[in-house]
């Protein structure tokens, strides 16, 4: 196996980005083979890549504000800049609760428990929605852009289960449904938290 820093130089943090979003399989198999720790993975990969629809979310919402039901949403500066603090920080959070999840569900269908395995297959399966991120300096497009990211993040995730946690074929599909039963309840406390920590701004202004 080798040894690695992943984005530990622009061209292969691009490189692993390209693979993942357009030969997930192929991507699987050459991460299978990688060690990497917490930290490595945490500063070269999950961090700079979380940081886009952060990032991104935080001018979207100052410069354009969304619109419900033709109803234009406009937060300030405040409220912006908690909300984006906190779901940064939720985010690199439910990465590790998700290998968590991963690395729990695994050996009960048929795989193994490793959570190195694991935190890999969260953070790599999540890159597909944090590049859609970028679609979030305009709000509203960026909602939508952002649920396909997801679907296709979870898609790869999919793929990626049989291979690094050696889940046997025939039982992949239930626990890819379980482990996506425990993102789901992950990202409804998240999204509680954060909206929890953005009144702490103000209330946001209507136009």
């Amino acid at each position: 196996m080798s040894v690695v820093e992943p984005g530990s130089a622009g061209e292969s943090l691009f490189a692993r980005v390209r693979a993942m979003l357009l030969r997930p399989s192929r991507a699987w198999e050459v991460i299978d083979a990688e060690v990497v720790s917490t930290r490595e993975l945490y500063r070269g990969y999950v961090a700079p890549l979380a940081a886009i629809p952060a990032v991104c979310g935080f001018v979207g919402m100052l410069l354009f504000g969304y619109s419900i039901a033709g109803i234009g949403f406009q937060a300030n500066l405040a409220t912006s800049l908690i909300e984006t603090v906190a779901d940064y920080g939720l985010t690199l959070a439910a990465v590790f609760l998700t290998a968590l999840a991963i690395d729990s569900l695994a050996p009960r269908f048929g795989g193994v428990r490793d959570r190195g395995q694991a935190l890999k297959l969260a953070a790599y399966s999540a890159t597909a929605l944090w590049v859609a991120g970028v679609f979030a300096l305009y709000p509203s497009l960026g909602l939508l852009v952002a649920i396909l990211g997801g679907l296709y993040s979870l898609y790869t995730l999919y793929l990626g289960l049989p291979r690094l946690m050696r889940i046997p074929p025939e039982n992949a599909l239930t626990c890819f449904a379980a482990i996506l039963g425990a993102i789901l309840v992950i990202l409804v406390l998240k999204s509680v938290v954060v909206a929890r920590a953005a009144e702490l701004g103000g209330p946001l202004r209507t136009g």
